[in-house]
């Protein structure tokens, strides 16, 4: 259905008329402007406008049309969808994705080919928000800082697409792991208690946060928010040796900068869990369990769809503007000519 926002709008339809009916004449009837050859204009406009009688009565009807279009475009007429009703169960889950320098290590094993850490979480990530169908996502991305994303929001094809529009560096080169959980906990501490849960993807330890991750953590546990914690990272990788043959290779840890500790401290004091994904298929799974939480009960949201329609009205008042124009310039004898020629016209006549 169509309903007009502003609909009083619309009383102002008669204001033309009221205001040649009821306007005082103007008294002075001195010229504004002196103009030369004003009867022989007066002359050639009446010659050439045998049917102005029907000529006025056609452009009084466009005049009128292009007042009511512009009325209506002002009364912003809105098509309005059928209700649709949003899911009556659901958690409001905050998704915090480590986007700092270490994540482009590729240590994590897909197929016979090593890929980038931020790249398995993108992949695994995206399957995962699109499992949470019903539930109201955000996202958070932290390097240096933390930055929302995306704000909670049952959007999950705009939070996915920020999730695979996440570079390296975008928010620095360090880690900070306690302004993530800060900066969700200030997003999730006006939710339901029972609904509030923070998933944090990390592959190092804090070094760039004002507030340390623990203390994060317990103001986290002071609202009631569980965090799940998962780091990521494999805990080998083969180095090619002298022009990358075996020759002289070895084996190193690449998450030897996780700190497993902190990020196991912080799930137990919120009540959550640590995981540990070394590879996509390791993180998959963490995935599939995290998506058993219990769904919490919601009170039922209904919206309706709806989609401005005042650039029709518009569109049309443009079409009658051109009309008049043509109107006009059919008048003057579908010419353009400027006023020194008509006279100089009427002179040699």
């Amino acid at each position: 259905m169509i309903e007009w926002l502003w609909p009083l709008v619309l009383l102002l339809l008669p204001l033309p008329w009221l205001v040649q009916r009821w306007a005082p004449p103007a008294n002075n009837r001195e010229p504004a402007l002196r103009a030369p050859f004003f009867n022989q204009w007066q002359q050639l406009s009446e010659g050439r406008n045998p049917h102005s009688n029907s000529a006025s009565r056609g452009t009084l009807l466009i005049l009128w049309s292009l007042w009511l279009c512009l009325l209506l475009a002002a009364a912003r007429p809105t098509w309005v969808g059928e209700a649709i009703e949003l899911p009556k169960s659901g958690r409001d889950l905050m998704l915090a994705i480590d986007i700092s320098g270490s994540m482009r290590v590729e240590d994590m094993q897909v197929g016979n080919s090593l890929v980038r850490r931020i790249d398995a979480i993108k992949g695994v990530g995206a399957e995962f928000l699109n499992s949470r169908r019903g539930d109201r996502l955000g996202l958070i991305l932290f390097g240096s800082n933390a930055y929302v994303q995306s704000p909670l929001s049952f959007d999950v094809t705009t939070v996915e697409r920020f999730l695979l529009e996440a570079q390296i560096g975008f928010a620095g080169q360090e880690t900070a792991i306690g302004d993530a959980i800060g900066l969700a906990v200030k997003r999730l501490r006006e939710r339901p208690a029972e609904s509030r849960v923070l998933v944090l993807l990390t592959d190092g330890q804090d070094t760039a946060s004002s507030i340390t991750p623990l203390d994060a953590a317990r103001l986290a546990q002071g609202l009631g928010i569980r965090i799940y914690t998962i780091g990521v990272g494999a805990d080998q990788l083969s180095l090619p040796g002298l022009f990358g043959s075996s020759f002289g290779s070895r084996r190193v840890n690449p998450s030897a900068d996780l700190d497993e500790e902190t990020l196991l401290e912080i799930a137990r004091l919120t009540g959550g869990r640590y995981f540990r994904a070394r590879d996509p298929q390791e993180l998959a799974g963490i995935y599939q369990l995290l998506d058993k939480l219990e769904p919490v009960e919601q009170d039922v949201a209904v919206y309706r769809p709806r989609q401005a329609l005042a650039h029709w009205p518009l569109l049309l008042a443009l079409l009658l503007s051109f009309g008049l124009a043509i109107q006009h310039w059919r008048r003057l004898g579908g010419t353009l000519r400027t006023p020194a020629a008509w006279i100089r016209e009427q002179r040699r006549d």
